[in-house]
């Protein structure tokens, strides 16, 4: 039977799995397994291996067959003894013929000279100190089952502190038990919708994130289009549409567009709601981002039971954390959580230690209110060069979140994102967001002025200003 062995980490030398074939001796089934892990790149040159009592030991095999079989190699030029410095292998002038061959690197894409892509935060701010010191607090004070196998609903701690933080801030009214945590909004549909808790088809806005539509067609969940005007979106027409069961909205800052949700349009998606035993999901992508009044509570706070809330944390902190939760009705609490099973759709229970310790530290206010003020302010700028350089175009919506539409004439967005790419401008067109089913027809861009550094915002005002249509 063939006899293998892992180095320990107590031993000098490299940890390498060796596997001796029961052919010939057991010097001679130890010369083509140190040969094989040397020539397949496992043993790197300049690695150190182990001295010869240990891997003696290590093998079952007498010291004089390891001594015997290592200085075999040396003179072979496999290996190299020197002493106070071990046996290490060798450097070769050439790689042998089975030695891996390096892949070419796959090319990253090019970042755009200005990259005014919606849906980003400022990367350059995130609270790196504060996530540090949240960390270590967190790590600290954490308990011994937080590192054992988990809660897919999510640490009781992070829900914990959600339930004070979105009363206050959103007016969200829920306990831990109705919080369950994922990794934010495209997992919340999946978890919805491709393992059926929600069925049927499902209303959306006009104009919204095609991935969201193609995520959801993959589960083959037909949606249908609500139309938009200056009220935000049209719920009052989500009577007339057979078969719908759930809408989708965006009631603090429409997705793209920028309107809010009226209060007599948010009483009526949930009256439907309530008539139809449906229910509306709610994405507060960005409702703590309102620079000319408070922000407006969420819609939850009107029937629980049927308002299923959702937050993220890929707009106030990153995207990069995958890290959001949803706030559900008691109903929906145990087929979400069915679905998400035992094991790998969690978030990183580090992560959601962390991010309840600032929470409850204050850390995240603070931040809060830092990006408000300098999104704010990005927001002017783009106004004011606007005003200065192209007043014929109008900024749609709301002072909010962190992007801005810019409404263009009939018949330019395509001519227009034709002389972005040119110009080295990276952003999106209205069509892009268009649902395809809609009649409604606008066009415009879409601005992500929170997604460059300071040092590189001025730049891209000046390039985004150039490729405007003239004022007819």
């Amino acid at each position: 039977m063939p006899k293998s062995w892992v180095n320990s980490a107590e031993r000098i030398g490299a940890d390498l799995h060796l596997e001796l074939d029961g052919t010939g001796s057991r010097r001679a089934a130890l010369g083509r397994a140190l040969r094989a892990a040397i020539q397949d790149g496992r043993l790197a040159p300049g690695v150190r291996l182990p001295p010869y009592r240990s891997l003696a030991v290590d093998l079952g095999v007498a010291r004089n067959t390891v001594a015997d079989t290592y200085a075999e190699l040396v003179a072979e030029g496999w290996l190299t003894a020197r002493q106070g410095s071990g046996t290490r292998v060798a450097e070769r002038a050439a790689p042998a013929k089975t030695a891996r061959v390096p892949k070419k690197p796959r090319a990253l894409p090019t970042a755009p000279a200005h990259n005014l892509t919606q849906g980003q935060p400022d990367a350059s701010s995130f609270p790196r100190n504060a996530w540090s010191t949240s960390t270590r607090r967190a790590l600290a004070s954490a308990p011994n089952d937080a590192f054992g196998p988990g809660d897919p609903q999510g640490r009781i701690e992070l829900r914990t502190a959600l339930v004070d933080y979105l009363a206050r801030v959103r007016g969200v009214r829920a306990v831990p038990e109705r919080i369950v945590v994922c990794a934010g909004f495209a997992d919340a549909l999946r978890l919805l919708f491709g393992g059926g808790v929600l069925r049927g088809t499902l209303a959306v806005e006009a104009y919204g994130l095609a991935f969201h539509r193609s995520l959801l067609a993959a589960d083959g969940v037909r949606t249908v289009p609500l139309g938009l005007d200056d009220h935000g979106t049209r719920t009052e027409d989500l009577a007339g549409r057979r078969g719908v069961r759930s809408v989708l909205l965006t009631p603090a800052h429409q997705f793209p567009i920028g309107g809010p949700l009226t209060p007599a349009r948010r009483n009526v998606a949930v009256d439907w709601a309530r008539e139809r035993g449906g229910v509306v999901i709610e994405d507060d992508y960005d409702g703590e981002f309102r620079y000319d009044r408070e922000p407006v509570g969420a819609v939850q706070a009107l029937d629980p039971e049927h308002v299923l809330y959702v937050g993220s944390t890929s707009k106030s902190l990153s995207p990069a954390l995958r890290l959001g939760w949803m706030v559900l009705p008691e109903r929906l609490v145990d087929p979400v959580l069915a679905v998400k099973g035992q094991r790998e759709r969690w978030t990183s229970v580090v992560d959601q230690l962390t991010f309840a310790d600032l929470i409850v530290s204050g850390a995240y206010d603070r931040h809060i209110r830092h990006m408000r003020q300098r999104y704010r302010e990005r927001r002017n700028r783009l106004a004011e060069a606007l005003a200065d350089q192209a007043p014929h175009i109008e900024v749609a919506g709301i002072a909010a979140g962190l992007h801005a539409v810019l409404r263009l004439p009939y018949g330019t967005e395509a001519a227009t994102l034709k002389a972005a790419a040119w110009r080295g401008v990276s952003l999106d067109g209205l069509a892009g967001f268009r649902h395809p089913e809609t009649s409604a027809h606008l066009e415009g861009l879409v601005v992500g002025y929170a997604t460059p550094s300071d040092h590189a915002y001025a730049a891209a005002l000046a390039a985004l200003c150039e490729i405007l249509p003239p004022a007819p």
